[in-house]
């Protein structure tokens, strides 16, 4: 299973600053260590993969590093070539497990998952939309015409939701707390929308639900899972009451299931705020040994989409 990382690339915060931007290189220090696969490091999504789903003249912003005050305040970063270099890589990073996914069955992306950019502007610590990105080039390349996004961060992916309402091809699935951040939704081909404390039981139903919906609906060649670790009940800002068990039993649930309908898995990080950061990287962690697990399993299928049919 190939891995991709992008830690070396730091993105410079100020003290005190929230993300927790620390969680990557001890995650992948720490699935090193374990041997939970081929660590790879990606190229730089390119202006013209990033052109699929962004506004040109906010790509031009974001590069020539003229974005405005409020949208940095928006972002929730301050601009710096950093800054820049660390998201292209990011976005390309979820790229290059996408085509690793389509080839091997399941590929790991140690970041990504920055669901609450726009099309013409990020916000909530994303810049660029590596899910909407990445699923626009795979199309592009002619590796697959349908993709399915499996959302299972706490905040509703409201940048996907955004920038793919009008796609047919790209269906979105978001599970996520109705009372939180951000708290103007966009509509989602599908939204699960949860009460603040829902638990393990009540959390994994609901998953449950919606797969089926999601994997019958759209047809996909192709699963973008955001395996959040903010659902956590420890997380700071997460609101719902999931256990480090019951966040491990919603990724093989994600995972065995697209499995079990020959669905290649490209697999993203996304958000984590846990007070304590071994707290961040141990869910973290936990996704990619289930996701290594799943992938060493005999009997996978990649190229294989839904019914049997090979991909063409």
């Amino acid at each position: 299973m190939q891995i991709f990382y992008t830690d070396h690339y730091v993105l410079p915060l100020p003290p005190g600053h929230r993300f927790p931007m620390a969680k990557y290189a001890r995650l992948r220090e720490r699935v090193e260590a374990a041997g939970l696969g081929i660590l790879v490091q990606p190229e730089a999504a390119t202006r013209e993969q990033l052109a699929l789903a962004h506004d040109l003249d906010y790509l031009d912003r974001v590069h020539a590093g003229t974005l405005g005050a409020k949208e940095q305040r928006e972002l929730g970063f301050p601009w710096s070539p950093a800054m820049l270099e660390r998201s292209l890589r990011s976005t390309g990073a979820t790229i290059s497990a996408c085509r690793a996914a389509l080839t091997d069955g399941l590929a790991v992306n140690l970041a990504g998952g920055t669901h609450h950019a726009f099309a013409g502007r990020g916000e909530g610590y994303c810049v660029f939309n590596d899910s909407a990105v990445a699923a626009r080039v795979m199309q592009a390349e002619g590796r697959v015409r349908r993709v399915v996004i499996i959302d299972c961060d706490v905040h509703q992916g409201n940048g996907t939701a955004s920038i793919l309402a009008d796609d047919p091809s790209i269906f979105t699935l978001s599970l996520h707390g109705a009372n939180n951040f951000p708290f103007t939704k966009e509509v989602s081909d599908l939204d699960v929308h949860l009460p603040d404390g829902t638990g393990d039981a009540d959390y994994l139903a609901a998953l449950q639900d919606a797969l089926a919906v999601a994997l019958d609906r759209s047809r996909a060649e192709l699963a973008i899972y955001l395996a959040g670790a903010d659902p956590f009940a420890g997380d700071r800002i997460g609101r719902l009451k999931l256990s480090k068990d019951g966040l491990a039993r919603r990724d093989h649930l994600v995972l065995a299931t697209c499995r079990d309908a020959g669905l290649p898995v490209a697999l993203s990080m996304a958000g984590g705020y846990a007070r304590e950061l071994d707290d961040i990287v141990d869910i973290h962690l936990r996704t990619v040994q289930i996701a290594a697990e799943i992938a060493a399993l005999p009997g996978a299928r990649p190229g294989v989409v839904q019914g049997g049919a090979p991909r063409t």
